[in-house]
């Protein structure tokens, strides 16, 4: 799964009304989110040290087993985007004025990793033994 960059503009905040997209507040567990009909949850980085949501994110696909899109959402930068499709965050919206050339470099620099994620769970021995 390759993690998707948005640009600002291209995000819009789920509708009022709307079952399909849900945005979960920052301090919400995720194990208690009802997605029954729910296509896509937003979580919010309301700044670059508050991490909660990649827990979410991880809880949402390893143990809920959420197949729809998450997509991080607020102070979002691109040193984090690698750690966010690690742990399960399908797409992230991009703050304006950053490059998204700059942001998809991030995923060249780190080919591959060792321990298993929420992608992969696998460690890459195991997959290799496959």
């Amino acid at each position: 799964m390759n993690l998707k960059l948005l640009a600002s503009h291209e995000h819009q905040p789920p509708a009022e009304g709307d079952a399909r997209a849900v945005a979960l507040a920052n301090d919400a567990d995720a194990l208690a989110l009802p997605l029954e009909g729910v296509e896509r949850v937003d979580l919010h980085f309301p700044n670059f040290t508050d991490g909660r949501a990649f827990s979410q994110a991880f809880l949402l696909r390893r143990r809920r087993g959420f197949k729809g899109e998450i997509r991080a959402t607020g102070d979002v930068l691109i040193d984090q985007l690698v750690q966010m499709q690690r742990t399960g965050f399908s797409s992230a919206v991009l703050r304006e004025g950053v490059d998204a050339a700059d942001a998809q470099r991030q995923f060249e620099r780190f080919p591959g990793f060792y321990q298993g994620d929420a992608v992969n769970p696998q460690p890459l021995f195991a997959a290799k033994a496959a």
